[in-house]
Formats: structure tokens, sequence, C-alpha cells
């Protein structure tokens, strides 16, 4: 009875290890960013663009910012760790490869250059 439960805890465990490698194979996408950041352009890329939710504050141009401060802070909204409600929304909407794409796809941006 004993041989059967450790049968079935490796497997478990074995089942584990194969979900952990495959949240670390995501390879960013730039290309495939464009379906992804429409609700990215509205607000990011508009020079000059103030928000006046939850109150008014200047909204960053993200491109030509760092592939990874894009993936930490879209991580941080998604985690709550940021606490701004829009982008908590957003954020909470992206898988880890979508954050990815996004993320390349503004780091290859031109920080001038409004988004498209």
């Amino acid at each position: 009875m004993r041989k059967p439960l450790a049968v079935l805890l490796f497997a478990a465990a074995a089942a584990s290890t194969a979900g952990l490698a495959g949240a670390a194979e995501v390879v960013a996408n730039p290309k495939a960013a464009p379906n992804k950041i429409e609700q990215c352009i509205g607000c990011h890329g508009i020079p000059g663009y103030k928000a006046t939710f939850p109150e008014v504050y200047q909204v960053p141009m993200i491109g030509g910012q760092s592939a990874k401060y894009i993936e930490a802070a879209l991580n941080a909204y998604k985690k709550g760790d940021r606490k701004h409600p829009s982008m908590r929304g957003i954020a909470a909407s992206l898988s880890d490869q979508d954050i990815a794409d996004i993320a390349a796809y503004y780091a290859q941006q031109s920080a001038a250059t409004p988004t498209k």
C-alpha cells in the first residue's frame, strides 16, 4: 500500500516541477504585442496626458523604458503591490506571456515616439 502512495507522490512532484519549468519558458515576442496594447495606448500613448482617476497625475510615456522595468511594474500591479486601480485591473487580465510581449514591444520604442 505504501508503494502506490510513493508512486503517486513522485508523479505529483514531477507534474509540479514540469509546471514550474513551463512558467520559466516565457520568451518575449514584441511582434505579438500590437494586438495586446489597446488598453495601453489610451493613456501611455498620448504625450503630456494627465489622468484624473483616482487623482490627477501625469501618465508616464513607457516607450523606450526597460523591458525588465515594465515587466516588474505590470507584475507589481497584478499582485497588488502597486495600487493604481485601473492599472491593477489591466495587469490582472494579462498573462505572463502578454506581459513579456508588451514589455519587449515598449522597450523597442523610442521614448519620443507615441505608441501606434
